[in-house]
């Protein structure tokens, strides 16, 4: 490991096990497991406080990393930069961008930020995105999983990116996320897409209710409510 301390958040993914490990054997060291965080702006905060030292890696629990990364390579965050966030392959419609990928973010970052639907959106500071792909990130694990993945990326999308994403851009991913039909489940992470840009235009007119996207069970009800109970298996 270098001098990076590193987290791996999860909350229910059922490879996040695995994951973790491989997380592990990739950077070197020992990487903290915070998991069950129930509500995501909460999650994210806590990760500040179980790290020693101020920069450190943070994966998400469906993030497989690739073996090939090489955390010796890796520069500090400069002065004014909150996070960088290498992309990770989309496993259902053959996007790579920087949905569920691998952070380097400020531990002092973490504690100041304010508010927003994408969570690490609200940090203080600049945000980097690297050009190097580090991994995959494997949200199609089941139904439910891969439903919600489309789900909230594309209400966040099409309610308007927070990262400063040109509508075009936003447009296209939305686009291929609703076209998904590659891996595991791909219809699921489809139908999420679509349904998440219905929630989406639909929350336009009270926007309070974008706070759902970071609610777990408030997606799993809506997940049974259109498509049964295959929440775990399928």
């Amino acid at each position: 490991m270098t001098g990076f301390d590193a987290v791996f958040l999860s909350y229910d993914e059922p490879m996040a096990n695995s994951l973790h490990s491989r997380l592990q054997r990739t950077l070197g060291g020992t990487v903290k497991r915070l998991h069950g965080v129930h509500g995501m702006r909460l999650a994210y905060r806590l990760c500040a406080e179980v790290v020693d030292r101020e920069q450190f890696f943070l994966a998400d629990g469906d993030f497989a990393i690739d073996p090939g990364f090489d955390p010796a390579d890796v520069r500090p965050l400069d002065e004014g930069v909150s996070m960088r966030v290498w992309r990770a392959v989309t496993p259902v419609n053959g996007l790579t961008y920087g949905y569920g990928g691998l952070k380097l973010i400020s531990r002092s970052a973490l504690r100041e930020m304010g508010e927003a639907v994408d969570v690490l959106a609200a940090l203080p500071g600049r945000i980097e995105f690297a050009h190097q792909t580090a991994g995959i990130t494997r949200f199609n694990q089941s139904p439910f999983h891969a439903w919600k993945a489309g789900f909230r990326e594309c209400a966040m999308l099409e309610r308007g990116s927070e990262y400063g994403m040109a509508d075009g851009d936003a447009h296209r991913r939305v686009e291929a996320w609703t076209l998904s039909r590659s891996g595991e489940f791909a219809a699921y992470s489809a139908a999420g897409a679509r349904e998440g840009v219905s929630f989406a235009r639909q929350a336009a007119r009270d926007p309070q209710q974008f706070d759902h996207l970071n609610d777990p069970t408030w997606l799993r009800e809506r997940f049974t409510a259109a498509h049964g109970d295959q929440a775990v298996s399928g």
